[in-house]
């Protein structure tokens, strides 16, 4: 069992210098999945606005909205990863990757 342990903590370990390349990822991977249902909400939201507006809301939502969030969030994802013991961080990593993309599967975005 200690060899079990050893070596999901060594994989672990390999992965902790690229935390924050992975926090984006995760990130923009649930974004990706997101997005579609958030401009549909925003174009909801602006039916029957002016043309400038639906399009500065638009520009607004995806291009600073999006990245702001991937920006600031992925840096607290990433030390929140950082602060779990390796080989469970790797189960994480591993587990929400396969969560987000069963959910792309089950959405048919894949």
């Amino acid at each position: 069992m200690n060899h079990i342990v050893y070596f999901f903590n060594s994989m672990g370990s390999y992965l902790t210098p690229y935390l924050s390349d992975i926090s984006i990822a995760m990130i923009a991977c649930a974004l990706v999945m997101l997005g579609g249902d958030i401009n549909r909400a925003v174009r909801a939201f602006l039916s029957g606005k002016h043309f400038l507006i639906r399009t500065g809301a638009f520009i607004g939502i995806n291009a600073f909205g999006y990245g702001l969030l991937i920006v600031k969030a992925s840096p607290i994802l990433s030390s929140a990863l950082r602060s779990i013991q390796p080989a469970f961080m790797l189960a994480i990593v591993f587990s929400t990757f396969i969560i987000i993309g069963a959910w792309a599967q089950k959405n048919r975005q894949v």
